[in-house]
């Protein structure tokens, strides 16, 4: 069992299946959710009773306001995919949406956790400026990405990021997911071995 010293959030909570894993690997749920969404906290408290659900903008919420002076040792933040998706289509995309993961800069300087992850579809690696005509400009893909890590990096955090396949790891779907791995605590990043085939489902 790992040991945590300092608060666990969940940020962007959705119904509570990020918690749950976050439960099982550390042995218990996130002190803090928040999300703006009633319904998706309704999920949420019903899966993690013990959590404080914090239904706000994640923008309007203050960090200091939230953890009161304790450390924090791991945020959870998935920010809404679905304007980095492909399965977007041809329509146009949201600026703010797109960069709702800049909310991380935000508490990796205020309160400076000793651990985030995120996880989002693996086009969130090609984020990059909108065009006059509200599409990703393909010239400067990724630009906003890079600009991100860089941002984590000058808050003094070591990054890696990786696309893992759920099926290699014993989930019912193919799906694959861009996870990124951020600490500041200098202790290596690990990333797991498949559990499930050989590894070639990953490509």
């Amino acid at each position: 069992m790992i040991v945590t010293r300092g608060l666990i959030i969940d940020s962007f909570a959705g119904g509570g299946g990020a918690s749950t894993g976050i439960e099982w690997a550390l042995g218990r749920s996130p002190d803090f959710a928040i999300n703006h969404d009633d319904d998706a906290l309704l999920m949420h408290a019903a899966n993690h009773p013990g959590t404080v659900h914090l239904k706000e903008n994640v923008w309007k919420v203050d960090p200091h306001s939230v953890t009161k002076g304790k450390p924090v040792f791991l945020l959870w933040a998935s920010p809404d995919c679905r304007h980095h998706s492909k399965a977007k289509g041809g329509k146009p995309v949201s600026r703010s949406v797109r960069g709702l993961a800049d909310v991380i800069l935000l508490w990796a300087q205020e309160v400076k956790p000793q651990i985030i992850l995120l996880e989002n579809v693996e086009e969130f690696r090609d984020w990059g400026p909108l065009g006059a005509d509200g599409m990703p400009c393909k010239e400067r893909k990724g630009m906003e990405f890079a600009r991100w890590v860089r941002g984590l990096e000058a808050r003094g955090y070591m990054v890696e990021f990786k696309e893992l396949r759920a099926s290699a790891y014993g989930a019912p779907t193919i799906r694959k997911r861009l996870f990124v791995v951020v600490r500041r605590d200098m202790k290596p990043i690990v990333w797991p071995k498949p559990t499930h085939g050989d590894g070639a489902s990953l490509k």
